[in-house]
């Protein structure tokens, strides 16, 4: 007989008989999924927070910053600067001129509906160009607030996660402000910003004429460069100009590498309790098994073909495990909306859970480690197990 043969053979018989040994198999199935669970959980909430900054991000949009400025928030540029920033070369052109949109961000605070303790929400002031450089955004409650009243609208993140609501009044900075309508933007990072009018939340934070950013709409992904050179190079500005999609990704790094770390040290530490609880079921699957493995080498099976069979089962019973670990995760997490802090702008996002495709095979193939190094000591001592001794138990 082959040893492929052998192996195949051992193994059915390794598979028919765990129905005998349910018990200690579940623990190792169930022990495996909790550690799928969580790692899968832990890993989808950076997976999240990229896909709100960088899946919404558009490569033919530039921002324009202060000159050394990582963020808007430490960033600053005049109106004047602003001025000339919107006629730079290579901003698209419509019908009220260049899409171009100077925007000052401020910071105010309102209170989380789960926990009612105050978060940084930013509060963006903006002018009418706003609505064209982002075609994403659209009213879907309420209507836009008007030029020169003290009126906002919020994104619909913003409003599920904070103390937020069409008709409410609050009071930020100098001014009290009415609530006058929602927006959605295809849920880009701008749903969990609240917005007015630039020129009215200027003199109600005491900025003057001044502005965080400007955001255009390039003429196409190609004109990125012409829109660089052409402000980098004017004597008359210090700034620094970046892709959107460039400056979000950047945004997304810390919170990423954090999340990353956290989940794969939770998936480390429990992932070895799980691959104790699968070393005790296989050595008592091996130790149930005893007579069957003198046997079968009795009758000419190799010992390599009886270890790879446990190896096989025990990684069977922790594919079993990653799935259903994987399939929980998925029903229980993907689309869960929160909203945590940016620490790069230090202001609150919210977002989504994504349990990804790609955090799926992770969670199985670290699953199927588990099994192989939790069967690797059981199968070593199935496949060296004296055969004379064994068969004397018969």
């Amino acid at each position: 007989m082959g040893w492929i043969s052998q192996v195949v053979a051992v193994t059915a018989l390794n598979i028919r008989t765990i129905r005998q040994r349910l018990g200690s198999s579940a623990v190792a199935v169930v022990g495996i999924a909790g550690v799928v669970i969580v790692f899968i959980a832990v890993l989808s909430i950076g997976e999240g927070f990229r896909k709100v900054l960088i899946d919404t991000a558009y490569p033919d949009t530039a921002l324009v910053l202060r000159a050394g400025a990582d963020t808007e928030m430490t960033s600053g540029l005049s109106g004047d600067e602003a001025k000339v920033a919107v006629e730079g070369a290579g901003i698209r052109r419509g019908p009220n001129g260049p899409i171009a949109s100077p925007e000052l961000l401020v910071i105010a605070d309102v209170p989380k509906r789960s926990t009612g303790t105050p978060a940084n929400v930013p509060l963006r002031g903006v002018q009418p160009q706003a609505f064209e450089a982002r075609p994403e955004l659209s009213i879907v409650e309420g209507r836009r607030f008007e030029p020169g009243r003290n009126e906002l609208i919020v994104g619909r993140a913003a409003m599920r996660e904070f103390e937020l609501q069409p008709g409410m009044s609050v009071r930020w900075g100098e001014h009290t402000w009415a609530i006058v309508g929602v927006f959605e933007a295809d849920g880009a990072a701008a749903e969990s910003e609240i917005w007015a009018d630039a020129r009215v939340l200027q003199p109600a934070y005491r900025r003057g004429n001044s502005f965080q950013s400007v955001r255009a709409k390039l003429e196409s992904v190609d004109s990125f460069d012409k829109f660089k050179d052409a402000l980098t190079t004017d004597p008359r500005l210090k700034v620094t100009v970046v892709r959107e999609s460039d400056y979000y990704a950047e945004q997304s790094t810390v919170l990423h590498s954090i999340v990353r770390t956290i989940g794969y040290g939770i998936a480390v530490l429990m992932g070895i309790g799980a691959v104790f609880g699968a070393i005790n079921t296989m050595y008592s699957a091996v130790a149930a098994r005893t007579r069957e493995i003198a046997t079968l080498r009795a009758l000419g099976f190799g010992a390599s073909a009886v270890m790879v069979s446990v190896l096989v089962e025990a990684i069977l019973l922790s594919l079993i495990g990653g799935i259903l670990g994987g399939a929980l995760a998925y029903a229980a997490f993907d689309g869960f909306t929160t909203a945590t802090m940016n620490w790069q702008s230090f202001s609150q996002v919210a977002f989504a859970f994504a349990v990804t495709p790609a955090l799926l095979i992770q969670g199985i193939v670290s699953a199927a480690t588990m099994g192989l190094l939790g069967g690797l000591f059981p199968a070593i001592r199935a496949a060296r197990l004296p055969i004379v001794t064994a068969l004397r138990e018969l």
